[in-house]
């Protein structure tokens, strides 16, 4: 049989989407539910229909290949719409209750297009949102009080599926002459946020003085400090206000790290309303 004519069966693509999300085989087969083994021949079944290696086995943690690189966009539009295909043609999918949790520095510019989308295509689905640093989100899922997540991705922690890379930017105030003092005033994060350690790393690095002027936390109260000119801040691209404005290396402002937003499930969790969700997540933010 013609190699390209072959099918890309979805079982195969879930597995690769999953060594891609997990950043190895063994850590997706267990998300998967399967063997690091038997995950391993699936990559291979898939490596034929393909006609090429897909992943970068030298050392981990693995990486996609140009090919690799390729096939991941088409596996995810594909696992979407099998989302969404489950999702319509599940009766009872418009009924239900889905305790869901996201960090507050995402509220705003993640958790909106996801409701949007729910309220249209799933309007009876109740929604109870816990806002949360993805810290204790992960500890809430695992006591079974969230069916469903959306994490920092963190070496260590459970990845889940990812669903968007978000830029860490600076931000100040445009009014604001502070983000040239020195030392430099910083708003931040509470002390157990991973983007106040990336905050406080970066500038050691640079050898910029800085110091801990503000800290707060939910993303208001650093939204208020920023805009009141008083300190900088790192923030998630998409909550920074359209009067912030941005701070890069021009004004000696590294580059700060992109965040791998993922979505985690709680173990064993189904029912219609948490797939539906789960299918309009993949989609507002593929």
């Amino acid at each position: 049989m013609n190699k390209s004519r072959r099918p890309l069966e979805l079982d195969l693509l879930r597995s690769f989407a999953a060594i891609v999300a997990a950043g190895s085989f063994r850590a997706a087969a267990e998300a998967v539910g399967r063997s690091p083994s038997a995950v391993s021949m699936q990559i291979g079944r898939l490596e034929e229909i393909v006609g090429g290696r897909l992943f970068t086995r030298d050392r981990p943690p693995v990486r996609l290949t140009p090919e690799g690189e390729m096939l991941l966009d088409y596996a995810r539009r594909l696992l979407v719409l099998e989302e969404e295909a489950r999702a319509a043609f599940a009766p009872e999918a418009a009924l239900g209750r889905v305790r869901f949790g996201i960090p507050d520095d995402y509220a705003t510019g993640v958790l909106q297009p996801i409701l949007a989308r729910l309220a249209v295509e799933h309007p009876r689905i109740e929604v109870e949102i816990t806002c949360a640093p993805s810290a204790q989100l992960l500890p809430l899922l695992k006591g079974g009080q969230l069916d469903l997540a959306i994490i920092t991705h963190l070496p260590g922690r459970p990845r889940g599926q990812l669903v968007r890379r978000e830029p860490l930017v600076w931000a100040a105030a445009r009014i604001s002459s502070g983000w040239d003092s020195d030392p430099l005033p910083v708003a931040v994060f509470q002390p157990d946020c991973w983007a106040r350690d990336v905050v406080e790393r970066a500038l050691d690095k640079a050898k910029r003085r800085y110091r801990i002027a503000y800290a707060s936390p939910n993303l208001a109260g650093l939204l208020a400090v920023v805009q009141a000119g008083l300190a900088v801040a790192a923030l998630p691209r998409s909550s920074v206000p359209e009067n912030l404005r941005l701070l890069d290396a021009r004004l000696g402002f590294r580059r700060l790290p992109v965040l791998d937003l993922c979505l985690v499930r709680r173990e064993r969790a189904s029912s219609p309303a948490i797939d539906s969700m789960s299918a309009c997540i993949l989609a507002a933010l593929a």
